[in-house]
């Protein structure tokens, strides 16, 4: 079994997009750049990456761990998802989408592996490429529209003036689920995040 793991922080490339909800997973990302004093580089699989060790729980590196941003559009998320697990041998169960969900309310988290994409054309991107639907996921609450609203329009909107005061807790909170996945396991993360 592979001890390299594939992080992926869903979102859209561009400024224009940059710190809407959809793009909360490349938050993270950013988050755990930063917490490994990483950099990303150009790979030849449409997305940037970065190699390093998320810690442990517990102290000390933990396993390989692959830090991608797509760039692609959310719909071709799978394409970098695909290439990456091809040429780094990472098994669909290595490897972890983080993303925006709207049935969750905001600073939810939930993690999960396989399931269904709930409409979210990233995931199912993912799912296409990889040819299973049994990865992990690190399910980001944004929360519903408000009134009629379009869901597509709401993710792609930055997040409210309330919600940006407590976002950089929530985003921590996110790359702390991540860390504790891959360190500690599905169903101990789960019973830490699931009940905060």
């Amino acid at each position: 079994m592979s001890d390299t793991w594939l992080i992926i922080g869903l979102g859209n490339p561009g400024a224009r997009y940059a710190g809407t909800r959809h793009n909360i997973g490349q938050l993270v990302i950013d988050e755990l750049l930063e917490r490994t004093g990483s950099r990303l580089g150009s790979t030849k699989a449409r997305a940037q990456a970065a190699t390093t060790r998320l810690p442990r729980s517990a102290g000390g590196p933990g396993p390989r761990s692959i830090l991608v941003k797509s760039s692609t559009y959310m719909n071709d998320s799978g394409i970098p998802v695909g290439q990456l697990a091809r040429f780094n041998s990472v098994p669909a169960d290595h490897v972890v989408a983080i993303h925006d969900d709207v049935d969750l309310p905001y600073e939810s988290i939930r993690l999960k592996l396989g399931g269904g994409e709930g409409g979210h054309n990233g995931l199912r991107s993912i799912s296409s490429h990889l040819g299973t639907k049994d990865y992990l996921r690190v399910r980001a609450g944004v929360g519903r529209p408000p009134g009629r609203m379009d869901t597509a329009d709401y993710v792609l909107q930055r997040f409210s003036a309330a919600e940006r005061t407590t976002l950089p807790i929530f985003v921590g909170e996110l790359a702390d689920a991540v860390e504790a996945l891959v360190s500690e396991g599905l169903q101990a993360a789960q019973q830490r995040f699931h009940s905060r």
